[in-house]
């Protein structure tokens, strides 16, 4: 009988080399693989067979057992709410932060577990919408793979010893006014963390807060800032617009307040509804832009044209409906010339009830034009309104971001707190984020999870859920939302 064996499962074992054997050796204990060795003499039989798969089994569940279980109590109520019945959901309004803007939300829950996340119909940035954000950010509270203890430099400590290191750190910054001290945060609207910053830099007026969004809207914010000399925020009323073009603005999925937009422009494109029986025609949709979009989806006269064109055709535009220009009107195909001439007679016929948005991707000065377009077709004060920023402090937030980072690399932050943010992911890569990171002697993370910042940092410090936390936020049109 041939006492070797003809078949094996992977190539080192049939090579059965001293690495091999070592390997083996680590996997399972030497006494498994002599009863292995010999059963293979033989041939396994099923009795053997499970023998040495439910020890190994057994084995793998001892390792994921805690030595000593936690203690815990099971406290049962003296008197029950009557409002908490086993099996019957309960519903909360709340609000979901998302780009730091808040959409309004209605959260059922079962025995105070949040289950499922729906619009809140009186809420202005939601009116009942939902999007896959909302529905999905229920998942991440329950998420295993959620940070879920305090960690310095990958090793799990005590929230005493964070606070012990801290407060030595706070000395001598408190000694030097704060200088050292950066705060990065993505973009705030909170009320309540925009008083607690600012009250830190009256403390510490030499610490510095930054701010970085990998999705912003810095372009949006200069645009204003360039147009009206100030910063503002523009607000659209799609419930009054029977024209609108976009200029490569995806603003049914992209801009903050793109719930309401999307429920604003489904009712004007109903004909003869409820609130309106005298309509005769629903409203009508001209895109230009660059990539396919949801927006563009539903335009009824979609022109594609590169990214680095929309201004000229936004130029071209403007002439056409007499908005003084510097300059010449741009050479563009005569089919283009066309499309934009067919537009803006519409737009003319319109005034009033028309409305331009320009994508936050665009530079400053399609949203300059944007804003002229729209006072000279008089649709401010109608379907387009300017309010005060919503954000607490904005800024081009790009520039912040470079700002920090070639601080970090002059050797001038000696501790920074990362508030909800990934810059070692989201940063562009020319800033090389990581690399100045490594530079500050203290670098502090609060996030959710345990991400590639985290891994750059002294300490990860677990954030909560905004299901399982009070706060308050702002909405695109500046409501408060606790």
């Amino acid at each position: 009988m041939n006492s070797h064996n003809d078949f094996w499962r992977t190539l080192e074992e049939q090579a059965d080399s001293p690495e091999f054997q070592k390997l083996l050796e680590q996997k399972l204990p030497s006494h498994f693989l002599q009863a292995q060795a010999q059963s293979f003499g033989r041939g396994v039989n099923r009795r053997d067979f499970l023998k040495l798969m439910g020890a190994t089994l057994v084995m793998a569940g001892v390792t994921g057992c805690q030595a000593e279980p936690p203690r815990e109590t099971i406290v049962p109520y003296v008197t029950a709410p009557e409002e908490i019945i086993p099996g019957r959901p309960l519903f909360f309004a709340t609000a979901m932060p998302l780009g730091g803007y808040g959409l309004g939300t209605l959260v059922e829950n079962h025995m105070g577990r949040p289950t499922k996340v729906e619009g809140n119909p009186r809420h202005p940035a939601s009116l009942g919408g939902t999007n896959a954000f909302m529905q999905g950010s229920v998942l991440s509270l329950y998420d295993p793979d959620r940070a879920q203890v305090i960690t310095r430099q990958e090793q799990i400590e005590t929230w005493e010893t964070f606070l012990d290191e801290l407060s030595a750190k706070l000395a001598p910054l408190r000694e030097r006014n704060g200088a050292g001290l950066r705060i990065l945060t993505e973009t705030v609207t909170s009320p309540t963390l925009g008083i607690q910053l600012n009250q830190l830099r009256q403390q510490l007026p030499e610490a510095r807060w930054h701010q970085y969004e990998a999705v912003g809207l810095d372009q949006i914010r200069v645009g204003a800032q360039q147009a009206f000399g100030r910063t503002v925020n523009p607000v659209y009323h799609l419930q009054q617009a029977e024209r609108i073009l976009s200029l490569d603005a995806d603003f049914l999925f992209a801009l903050p307040g793109s719930l309401a937009y999307a429920r604003a422009f489904a009712d004007q494109r109903r004909v003869a509804t409820a609130d309106a029986p005298e309509r005769a025609q629903m409203s009508r949709l001209y895109v230009l832009e660059s990539t396919p979009t949801i927006t563009g989806a539903k335009a009824d006269h979609r022109l594609p044209v590169q990214a680095q064109q929309i201004a000229a055709y936004a130029q071209m535009l403007a002439h056409l409906l007499g908005v003084e220009l510097p300059g010449a009107a741009p050479d563009l195909p005569e089919a283009h010339r066309e499309w934009l001439a067919a537009l803006a007679r519409d737009l003319q016929d319109h005034a009033g009830t028309s409305l331009i948005i320009a994508g936050a991707e665009q530079p400053p000065s399609v949203h300059v034009l944007a804003h002229a377009i729209n006072a000279a077709l008089d649709n401010v004060g109608r379907t387009v309104t300017y309010t005060e920023p919503v954000e607490v402090a904005p800024v081009d937030q790009l520039e912040s971001l470079r700002t920090l980072v070639d601080d970090m690399q002059a050797g001038q932050v000696d501790t920074l707190l990362i508030i909800e943010a990934n810059p070692v992911l989201t940063a562009p890569v020319d800033l090389a984020f990581g690399d100045a990171l490594a530079q500050v002697d203290l670098p502090i993370h609060l996030s959710l999870y345990y991400d590639e910042t985290s891994a750059h940092c002294a300490w990860q410090i677990p954030a909560t859920h905004y299901l399982e936390s009070w706060g308050d936020v702002r909405a695109f049109d500046g409501t408060a939302t606790v």
